[in-house]
């Protein structure tokens, strides 16, 4: 399942988001998107993670809490 995760802390980096949600499964992969011209966090990033079960258990428990100081935004990405 692909996991669309917003609001991050522009300082957040790939790897802190793959511990984070590796603590409720695999991560297939992470792909924080940067803006091009600075290559700075745009505040968003794409998550994959392969069991459905762990997916919905990530988003269930991180939707709304608060990591680096901003409450983040976890669903379901819509292809």
């Amino acid at each position: 399942m692909k996991l669309l995760i917003r609001n991050l802390a522009r300082s957040i980096t790939e790897e802190e988001l793959k511990i984070l949600l590796g603590g409720y499964g695999t991560v297939q992969s992470c792909d924080l998107v940067l803006d091009k011209a600075t290559a700075k966090s745009k505040g968003f990033a794409f998550v994959e993670m392969p069991k459905t079960k762990e997916a919905n258990a990530a988003i269930k428990t991180l939707n709304g809490k608060i990591v680096a100081n901003k409450i983040i935004r976890v669903k379901k990405a819509k292809h």
